[in-house]
């Protein structure tokens, strides 16, 4: 069984390279911790496998978020503080998994990546 972790970042916000980074890393992590320990304990000894996809607006981030909650796959919002390029309560990204990688393709399968 693959695993894997998706992160979903919204394009029309054009965040600095560092700061998509930052909010990639902070939604990975967050979203990990949270998941079942199991499964994360399968997917880090598997290399960990992460991909970055590409969201137009955070509609479409909503959209894969009640799609990947529907599906009972774990996923975590990244709510930016404000504090540098954005606004703060800017919904950046969103990372879903770790989890079977068939089970996240059906969901953001057809999404680009960075």
């Amino acid at each position: 069984m693959e695993l894997k972790q998706v992160i979903l970042v919204r394009t029309d916000l054009k965040l600095s390279p560092g700061k998509m980074a930052a909010q990639v890393a902070h939604a990975a992590v967050l979203c990990t911790l949270k998941s079942d320990r199991l499964l994360v304990n399968d997917w880090l000894s598997s290399g960990s496998k992460k991909t970055v996809l590409k969201v137009k607006n955070d509609a479409e981030l909503y959209k894969f978020q009640k799609t990947a909650r529907d599906h009972g796959i774990k996923c975590e919002m990244i709510t930016d503080a404000g504090r540098t390029e954005i606004a703060p309560g800017t919904e950046t990204c969103m990372a879903i998994g770790p989890e079977q990688e068939e089970k996240i393709d059906r969901i953001t399968g057809d999404l680009s990546m960075f």
